[in-house]
């Protein structure tokens, strides 16, 4: 059983001085629905209707709804101690990044910013006596124009790649990683892990004069456990985005530094 549904809060702290948060929630319910499917029995069924309302209602009752690992947990509690039949709660959630925005220098109290693709999400199953946690970011594009290499790689007969120093490097990150949550949910920073794993993520990047995606998602990953020690284990996906150069070098009237921009695919 399952329902996926978009949802808005603002937090008004005072009458001029507010906070918004949205998000896209998907609860899927596991248990006892057998027969639901071989006997039309829609006795036991929580309708999307239902699941839906509920999203909404709690969000509105709720304290945390801006750390979402918290308004995830207390969703998947509630459909879990409601329903004897269901087992697992299953809740995924993004948050989309809406930002202040600044004006000469000083941030406005209730005007905000889409920024960018980049989401932070979270995945919490319930159950009675269990809870688990997996979050991360997705969709943080970045770019550096140098500091990066790749060098001495295998070669075989279908190669055409070139030793490549001093090359743009560009991805879309991905950034998973699952949480320990034998102290308790109330007791876990995620906001604190979730900020830091970013910081990291772009400091490293920034910073790190990389010999290849590999290394530096590897450098990544070791420093977060390192600093997080709620965080179990880390996943990193860093896809190139390729810039290729481009010859134009038939073209007389430019100089020869001038004839190498760059094609991203």
């Amino acid at each position: 059983m399952s329902d996926s549904v978009g949802k808005a809060k603002v937090i008004r702290h005072t009458a001029q001085y507010n906070d918004v948060v949205e998000l896209t929630c998907q609860v899927l319910l596991e248990g006892d629905f057998e027969e639901a499917y071989t006997k039309a029995d829609n006795s036991m069924v929580v309708p999307t209707d239902t699941v839906k309302n509920t999203c909404y209602v709690i969000a509105k009752k709720s304290d945390h709804v801006q750390t979402i690992e918290r308004y995830a947990y207390e969703l998947g509690k509630h459909f879990v101690d409601k329903y004897s039949h269901v087992t697992h709660a299953h809740v995924h959630i993004v948050k989309y990044r809406w930002t202040r925005i600044n004006i000469n220098g000083e941030l406005h109290p209730h005007s905000f910013y889409r920024d960018g693709s980049e989401t932070r999400e979270t995945w919490v199953t319930v159950s009675a006596n269990d809870v688990s946690i997996k979050s991360g970011l997705e969709g943080l594009l970045v770019l550096k124009t140098t500091g990066s290499s790749f060098t001495s790689c295998h070669h075989c007969e279908n190669t055409t790649l070139q030793d490549a120093d001093g090359r743009i490097f560009s991805t879309t990150v991905k950034a998973h990683y699952n949480i320990d949550t034998s102290i308790g949910v109330e007791n876990i920073p995620f906001d604190r892990i979730f900020e830091g794993v970013r910081k990291t993520t772009l400091d490293v990047f920034a910073h790190d004069d990389s010999a290849s995606v590999q290394a530096t998602m590897y450098r990544m990953a070791e420093l977060i456990l390192k600093r997080f020690p709620e965080v179990c284990d880390v996943y990193y996906a860093l896809p190139n985005s390729h810039h290729f150069t481009t010859n134009l070098a038939p073209s007389t009237s430019l100089t020869l530094a001038k004839r190498w921009p760059f094609s991203p695919l």
